[in-house]
């Protein structure tokens, strides 16, 4: 088994974050290779924590470094399945949940998983190998319209429809097998001007190939949702972003969560049925530091949001 490099971003902000209680119920949406599943147990004495992953891969790679332990639970399947894959533990209620999206170092690293447009690679992109979707998929029988949509949409390529004719033109002859025979296509439907500014000229296109086949955005919704439903009063919910896209989902559903439902204009004082269930913990995202920047190159588009469930009114006058 190939030996991967992986540096856990923002390792302690995003778990401190939590607020940790010792014998708390904790999830780890996003195991990857445990980096924040590791701090979260070395914090818990009695507690549990369900760590998910739809890799496999990260599933034994965890498994093999931390060994059995009461506390940890690992659950291989997609976070969208949150509350569904909860509840075969008995689980409906918890006090913290930590997602770290996008795809882990090991993915990006193993060149046969064609993650990357450095490695030459059969076109996959899957995080879960089991599901049937793939990029070969994508890119050789997606319409027109649909490869146009995405490069767009997810990707944000401005030349999205020069891209797109390129590729429907080279597999009318053949199919498009590889990350570097779709990496000279994309090249070659973006003005060489443009090519030589604005990092490499595969990097949105793959991006937006990757989050289609694995349906990131849509599952990040659903999970989200599942989310705020399980958070226990005064739990926290702490999510790290590293694109755009994605920032912009949970900052505009923390947003609708923390916001004051529509009321008449008049009203003198704000009932507290009409209050929101949620608030923010801080009102603007948490950076790397410096110190992380410098020795972490992959930390430096990563946000951290965090949303913390308000107290009952009868909480708090326990208190």
């Amino acid at each position: 088994m190939t030996e991967y490099t992986h540096e856990t971003v923002l390792l302690h902000e995003a778990t401190d974050a939590l607020a940790i209680q010792p014998t708390g119920t904790y999830i780890d949406a996003t195991l990857g290779r445990g980096g924040h599943t590791q701090r979260i147990l070395g914090q818990l004495t009695t507690g549990q924590l369900y760590a998910f992953d739809q890799d496999q891969a990260a599933i034994d790679a965890v498994s093999a470094k931390l060994g059995t332990t009461p506390n940890l639970h690992l659950v291989h399947t997609n976070f969208r399945r949150l509350q569904a894959a909860l509840a075969d533990f008995g689980v409906t209620q918890v006090d913290g949940l930590l997602y770290d999206l996008g795809v882990s170092s090991p993915q990006f690293d193993d060149s046969a998983r064609g993650f990357s447009y450095r490695f030459d690679a059969p076109l996959d992109m899957r995080m879960d190998q089991s599901q049937p979707l793939t990029a070969k998929i994508v890119v050789n029988e997606w319409s027109f319209q649909d490869l146009v949509r995405i490069f767009s949409r997810y990707g944000e390529e401005k030349f999205a429809k020069p891209i797109a004719r390129q590729i429907e033109r080279a597999r009318a002859t053949r199919p498009i097998e590889t990350t570097f025979e779709l990496v000279e296509l994309i090249k070659a439907g973006i003005p060489a001007k443009a090519r030589r500014t604005g990092g490499h000229p595969a990097k949105r296109v793959f991006q937006a190939i990757r989050i289609a086949v694995n349906d990131e955005l849509g599952a990040l919704e659903a999970s989200l949702t599942q989310a705020l439903t399980l958070l226990a009063p005064g739990g926290r919910l702490s999510v790290i972003t590293f694109q755009s896209l994605e920032d912009r989902l949970v900052k505009a559903m923390f947003k609708e969560a923390t916001t004051v439902r529509d009321l008449p204009r008049d009203l003198p004082v704000i009932p507290a049925s009409a209050q929101p269930d949620f608030h923010l913990v801080g009102r603007k995202p948490i950076l790397p530091s410096q110190a992380e920047l410098d020795v972490n190159h992959r930390a430096h588009s990563a946000k951290l949001r965090v949303l913390e469930k308000n107290l009952k009114e009868a909480d708090a006058d326990d208190e």
